[in-house]
């Protein structure tokens, strides 16, 4: 796992690897002895990673090209190369300096795991453009729908990247610091509302984590850049060694 600092961010679309008709019939077989052991997955839009390098001492520069969900079942055909997934996440603070994680639900496809809020990056609409500012909105809207914090785009700031398991890279957003109060309401509206409507919400347990050494308390899996992030976050707040 890799965590960096990142001041600014160029995005610059690109295109998927081309299949071969034998890697496509494999990659669909994969997908759909995976959905049918799973049927909540859907084969939703997605951005998949083509190239991630410094451009600038501050300045990262990221290729993204348009796939869906099913991509990612070439890691599992032999010879498939599947393009590193692409993420957004939030970080968000209580007013005494923990960071939320939450629980993903036994309806997603990573039941019980460990995470920030936060989801795949989507492409643009057709004729759009994928920027920073975009960006900004997905995460924006994944903390809004995940957690029920209603933040503004322009209030995240981008924080830190990551780069972890089979490349997938994570672009992380700090969103202002709320009461636990508060958040823990919100939270809760947003699963009775969710269960109200007869789904399962896609999170369903929060906790708050004041040091990264808190992750040992909660049963695993934890997302692999969940550890680094707590510890950079504690870092800036407390001072090294936290």
């Amino acid at each position: 796992m890799e965590l960096f600092d990142v001041h600014r961010l160029r995005l610059v679309e690109g295109e998927a690897p081309t299949l071969s008709a034998e890697h496509e019939a494999a990659r669909d077989q994969v997908w759909e002895m995976a959905v049918a052991a799973n049927p909540t997955l859907f084969d939703g839009p997605g951005g998949g990673c083509a190239e991630l390098r410094w451009e600038e001492p501050d300045t990262l520069f990221l290729r993204w090209a348009a796939v869906t969900y099913r991509h990612y079942a070439l890691r599992r055909v032999p010879g498939g190369e599947a393009l590193p997934s692409l993420f957004v996440n939030v970080v968000q603070p209580t007013d005494d300096g923990r960071v939320l994680v939450a629980r993903m639900s036994s309806a997603t496809a990573a039941p019980g795991r460990w995470q920030l809020p936060g989801g795949s990056v989507e492409p643009p609409r057709e004729g759009g453009m994928l920027d920073e500012g975009g960006l900004r909105g997905q995460a924006a809207r994944e903390l809004a729908e995940e957690i029920g914090v209603e933040a503004k785009p322009d209030e995240l700031r981008l924080w830190a990247a990551t780069q972890g398991e089979n490349s997938s890279v994570g672009l992380t957003f700090l969103a202002p610091a709320l009461p636990e109060s508060k958040l823990r309401q919100r939270f809760a509206t947003v699963v009775t509302a969710e269960r109200a409507a007869g789904r399962e919400p896609e999170l369903d347990v929060i906790e708050l984590m004041r040091s990264p050494h808190e992750l040992a308390d909660l049963a695993r899996p934890h997302a692999d850049y969940l550890e680094p992030i707590l510890r950079r976050y504690a870092a800036a707040t407390l001072g090294p060694g936290t």
